[in-house]
């Protein structure tokens, strides 16, 4: 008889730190980004820092909050706060561990992200594809924008980086009327 691992996400917590960090410096090696940049981006915005569990460890993680459309966070910087007056939401990183892919976790989290972005009120979501990830997020109706505004900023990614965005339409669900999301201390 097999036993049966479960793959499951959860909120993330301060406790988690070690671990996403760990998961970072695997997955992401050319991007660091401090254990207090991090923390900063989990405590800023609870409802979109999440850790993937197999079993009972820890194999990935991602933290998205409330942004600016045409913009994005600088690596390795604090936000100090979230915008008082967001337009998009941004999935900041998904990092998942190779023991973590193609199971599903991916797809499950990105279309949970989407649908809480839905819920709060928000037209659009937004991230920065790196690792040649542009296929992946195109599965999930981002396209690249190009902004020349930000061409400096995504070089600090990488040369390949691209600003992606997924806009939302009547299709998605009902069209977004006034922001709902709820900002933490």
């Amino acid at each position: 008889m097999r036993s049966s691992i479960s793959v499951d996400w959860r909120g993330m917590t301060g406790f988690d730190l070690t671990a996403v960090e760990r998961i970072a410096a695997v997955v992401h090696p050319g991007y660091f980004e401090s254990r207090e940049v991090l923390a900063e981006k989990q405590a800023l915005y609870h409802d979109g820092a999440y850790v993937l569990e197999i079993g009972e460890r820890i194999a990935g993680y991602v933290l998205s909050h409330p942004w600016r459309f045409g913009d994005i966070p600088e690596l390795n910087s604090r936000l100090g706060r979230l915008p008082d007056r967001p337009n998009t939401y941004y999935i900041h990183d998904i990092a998942l561990m190779p023991v973590a892919r193609k199971v599903g976790a991916a797809s499950r989290i990105v279309e949970g992200l989407i649908k809480h972005a839905r819920a709060c009120g928000f037209d659009s979501a937004s991230l920065v594809a790196v690792n040649r990830s542009t296929g992946f997020w195109s599965r999930f109706g981002f396209r690249v924008e190009q902004i020349d505004a930000l061409t400096q900023k995504l070089l600090s990614y990488d040369a390949d980086a691209r600003y992606m965005v997924r806009r939302f339409s009547p299709e998605d669900g009902q069209p977004s009327r006034t922001l709902r999301y709820q900002m933490h201390d």
